[in-house]
């Protein structure tokens, strides 16, 4: 499972929640197969289905290829429904044709489910076994029915991640940690360079882009990784966490990757980055807030050596 699909685990009441999407949605279109899934990259989970149908080889957890599912064609970004009410008269739909046949899939409904900032969380679907009508009325219905399970998704959102930069926060950060208190990785404890003179001299406005672009850059790095996520602590301050073992040389090449990435901008403001690195061993039993002021103890080290470069905190120490 990803980061995206674990962190629905997180959410509160979330398969409550789910569940009662389900059943109104079965309540409008009550001989349909229905199902919520997320989406993340190029793939889709399958979190709840309702009214399972025993020729159609779909379960709960199913994690599909996005490119061989019919959401693949939902208009996330006009927010349109998808409406196929009979896929054997359809024309070709991405070769998706033969699979469905093989699937009995003869009807599919699509509806989107974007957040407010654009990006696409997953889909609420109707699919048959037989050839389908879906009124118009019925289709309105179910888009209402998104929107307030998107009112939801957004509060949760918000309580886990950052409003400006969308990087996870401090509270996940240290949820993650009480989630799974075992388990050997690395902390990068970053703070840039330089960046009070950006809002000083550019404004807070091109302050806050530059906070986005840093942010944008952490998550490529973070995507590197099955088990890392980046952190906006607040200000100009952001954590990487990896949570498994490295040794200290990959750790060191990394830093210099980023070190690289953050030190390079095509506008007239200089911004680079300083890295404190704490490696924890899975014997570790310290809570996140400590590992953080050892980290920064790194950070401080790093600064007062020049800034725009690193230093791990074992080193400090031995």
């Amino acid at each position: 499972m990803t980061k995206s699909f674990r962190e629905l685990q997180m959410y509160n009441n979330f398969n409550e929640l789910a569940d009662d999407v389900l059943q109104f949605a079965h309540e409008i279109l009550p001989h349909q197969m229905l199902y919520l899934s997320a989406i993340e990259k190029e793939k889709q989970l399958i979190f709840k289905i309702a009214n399972k149908k025993a020729d159609i080889p779909m379960t709960d957890g199913m994690i599909l290829d996005l490119n061989h599912s019919l959401c693949s064609l939902v208009d996330f970004e006009k927010k349109i429904p998808l409406v196929l009410e009979n896929i054997p008269a359809e024309g070709d739909l991405a070769g998706l044709n033969e699979a469905l046949e093989q699937a009995n899939v003869r009807s599919y409904l699509g509806m989107p489910i974007v957040l407010t900032n654009g990006e696409a969380f997953g889909t609420l679907c109707a699919i048959n076994d037989e050839v389908s009508l879906y009124e118009e009325r019925n289709i309105e219905l179910l888009q209402r029915i998104v929107r307030l399970f998107l009112y939801y998704l957004e509060l949760e959102r918000f309580a886990w991640k950052d409003a400006l930069t969308g990087l996870y926060n401090r509270r996940y950060l240290s949820k993650h940690f009480e989630d799974h208190p075992h388990h050997a990785g690395a902390l990068f404890f970053l703070d840039l360079d330089g960046f009070k003179r950006v809002n000083d001299v550019f404004g807070h406005e091109v302050g806050d882009r530059v906070l986005q672009e840093v942010a944008r850059r952490l998550q490529q790095f973070a995507g590197e990784y099955p088990h890392a996520h980046a952190v906006r602590l607040g200000g100009d301050e952001f954590v990487l966490h990896f949570a498994h073992q490295g040794e200290r040389e990959e750790w060191e090449q990394l830093a210099t990757r980023i070190l690289m990435s953050l030190s390079i901008w095509e506008s007239a403001y200089r911004v680079s980055t300083s890295i404190g690195i704490l490696m924890y061993s899975e014997e570790n039993d310290q809570p996140v807030e400590t590992l953080l002021q050892q980290a920064d103890v790194a950070l401080y080290a790093a600064k007062a050596s020049g800034k725009n470069t690193y230093q791990f905190y074992k080193a400090l120490t031995n």
